[in-house]
């Protein structure tokens, strides 16, 4: 897969930006702010679970100290607990960001006339 093929690239200097500045204060009316956190947190969980499931797709679970058959069956749900427990810690800061963006979102379909005062 070349570059050329990718339907739109990644604009560095907007993802960047998208990290920085405060969460908004002021949540749009009618938002919950902690539904906004706990989706937030939940995707960033799941974000690090697919992270750390490539990590362990090329880790054998044979050998002396393996788990065998039993680890490989039960192998997703320890990495879906560590994506979780990552993001419960912090994990790796989408989430803040995410939260950020989830909330202009709501405030930019709300339009002007709607906005909180």
């Amino acid at each position: 897969m070349t570059t050329a093929s990718l339907a739109s690239p990644i604009d560095t200097a907007t993802a960047l930006n998208a990290l920085r500045g405060p969460i908004p204060t002021v949540p749009a009316k009618g938002a919950d702010p902690d539904a906004i956190k706990k989706t937030a947190q939940q995707f960033e969980g799941m974000f690090i679970s697919q992270f750390l499931g490539e990590m362990f797709s090329g880790i054998s679970t044979d050998g002396p100290m393996g788990g065998g058959q039993g680890e490989e069956m039960f192998r997703s749900l320890m990495i879906d607990e560590y994506g979780k427990r990552f993001a419960a810690q912090g994990g790796f800061g989408l989430s803040s960001a995410i939260q950020r963006e989830m909330l202009k979102m709501q405030e930019a379909n709300l339009g002007p006339a709607n906005a909180p005062h």
